[in-house]
């Protein structure tokens, strides 16, 4: 077999002398919750630097819909929000961080409630929706359908009004900046400032998913997994990352970018039909359409095999009009401009990527296997969602796993009262001049390969066929030196592509969100254990 292609440590050859130069004591790379969550935390005793590569509100937070999981019901307990997320995960969750994460959701909930989070109530208590695999109501919700926009202004606006932190849009980080398995920094690159290197005490990726390495996603065109691999690069550990969850319900049109149409809907009574208008989910789960996402997803993927069929259908018609649109007014909204009024009309629908449960292994502070290196968010594995995420929990996950990293961050700096020593690095990656690439033409096909062959069922020969387009593409894009984040982004997806699937292939069994069609059985003598990715 052809010897596979390995990564450079760097996307770009450079002399730091060279470049404009930036100090802080925390830098953090990424906007979302856990990014701002843990800037907020930071900066109590500390400069903060947040670099985004677009704006500082575009991100998967922005766009999460369903709500936020968190036992503040007068009728549950943490104890048995842990138990469902425990359930969910199917043996791969670790209980400590489970506990921890469930256990500090309600302080932080009611913080973001204190700097002016207005989450829905009715006379003046939290309104709580129930999901797939909760058994109880414990989703709270901002604007009907609109959470992940509310808790990212809030967080924003707390981050303006503070003058220890510092926001730099537009920017893309290219690498990090290590020595001695010690994280100093990152390389970063904006269109007018050019070049950057940012030395930092404290560096916090909370960089978000890599959504958008599958052709159907509910992510924003963002989610490049650009964390996930420059942490791989800097020899940071990976974890779990053939657990990629996929959300059972996008809207369906053909052209059109996936529009999420959140649990939540399925949990306010939302039926699943085929396109004979049949309900098909009791005869593939006993909880019908509040199972758990992985066995929706996949009962809505053999339903469409069934009846060869590109999508099925949501039928909420039977909700009473005033009460759907009140609660759901931006779904109401898109679906609108597509011509369907979800009060009278059937809801086109099929699943599309949505989550990474793997990424950078932290232990329970959210620290990485490399000093001075903290992961929060999408872009780490703390073992909370095991091998299937429990509904409405990541932006809880985000929330608090920001508030630890950047609490811990803030203590260490404060401890070992270190000062920021620059140092002059050249590095020569001996990276080939660019040849002629279509860029957009490997990218798509990447997609559509990782789609068909890594998606919500796999087995060994399309995984195979996988890994070796992959290897294919990788041979002439991986030793070119690009100066574009389209060049680096397409980079990052091949390596990040390349992680899923090689962990895939290895994990031979089903199990939560990975679905291997030739070992149907989950497998708890062999295989119920984490498979860990290291450079």
């Amino acid at each position: 077999m052809k010897k596979q292609t390995e990564p450079k440590r760097h996307l770009i050859s450079f002399d730091s002398r060279t470049f404009s130069h930036i100090f802080t004591d925390v830098l953090i790379i990424g906007s979302g919750v856990a990014g701002l969550s843990a800037a907020i935390q930071a900066s109590k005793h500390n400069s903060v630097m947040v670099v985004t590569k677009d704006k500082i509100d575009e991100n998967n937070t922005n766009y999460a819909q369903g709500g936020i999981a968190v036992a503040l019901s007068p009728n549950d307990t943490i104890i048995n929000h842990i138990k469902d997320t425990i359930e969910a995960g199917q043996g791969l969750c670790d209980i400590a961080s489970v506990k921890a994460i469930v256990s500090e959701g309600p302080n932080r909930i009611n913080e973001l409630i204190n700097w002016g989070a207005s989450f829905d109530k009715e006379d003046d208590r939290l309104i709580f929706t129930q999901e797939g695999g909760h058994r109880f109501a414990r989703i709270i919700r901002a604007k009907g359908d609109s959470t992940g926009n509310e808790v990212e202004h809030i967080l924003i606006r707390t981050i303006k009004e503070n003058n220890n932190v510092k926001v730099l849009e537009h920017t893309f980080t290219i690498d990090l900046i290590t020595k001695n398995r010690i994280c100093y920094g990152a390389i970063a690159w904006h269109p007018k400032k050019g070049y950057i290197l940012i030395w930092s005490k404290h560096t916090i990726l909370a960089t978000g998913g890599c959504g958008q390495v599958y052709r159907e996603t509910t992510n924003p065109d963002v989610a490049t997994g650009d964390g996930l691999a420059m942490a791989y690069r800097a020899g940071a550990t990976l974890q779990d990352m053939e657990f990629v969850q996929f959300h059972p319900t996008t809207l369906y049109i053909a052209g059109a970018v996936r529009f999420l149409i959140t649990e939540t809907v399925r949990g306010e009574g939302g039926i699943l039909r085929n396109k004979k208008g049949e309900r098909f989910m009791p005869n593939y789960h006993p909880k019908a359409e509040l199972a758990p996402r992985d066995a929706v997803s996949q009962s809505i993927l053999k339903e469409m095999q069934k009846t060869d069929h590109t999508h099925v259908y949501l039928d909420v018609r039977h909700i009473p009009k005033e009460r759907l649109y009140r609660r759901f007014p931006k779904i109401k909204e898109i679906c609108s401009s597509f011509g369907i009024d979800i009060a009278k009309d059937l809801i086109p629908v099929r699943p599309s990527a949505h989550y990474i449960i793997g990424g950078i292994k932290v232990d329970y502070l959210s620290r990485t296997t490399i000093k001075q290196l903290y992961a929060c968010g999408e872009v780490a594995c703390t073992g909370m969602h095991g091998a299937n995420r429990l509904g409405s929990n990541s932006l809880l996950e985000g929330l608090v796993t920001g508030y630890i990293a950047g609490t811990d961050a803030c203590k260490s700096i404060q401890k070992t009262r270190r000062e920021l020593l620059p140092y002059t690095i050249r590095k020569s990656m001996g990276l080939s001049k660019i040849s002629w690439l279509d860029l957009n033409d490997i990218k798509n096909s990447l997609k559509s390969l990782m789609w068909r062959d890594a998606g919500i069922e796999r087995n060994e020969r399309h995984l195979l066929e996988a890994e070796e387009m992959i290897e294919m593409w990788s041979s002439y894009v991986m030793d070119k030196e690009f100066s574009n984040p389209a060049g680096w982004e397409l980079q990052n997806m091949l390596l990040v592509s390349k992680l899923i699937v090689t962990s895939a292939r290895k994990r031979k069994e089903s199990r939560g969100v990975h679905h291997r069609t030739d070992y149907q059985k989950t497998d708890n003598i062999h295989w119920k254990k984490h498979i860990l990715i290291k450079k």
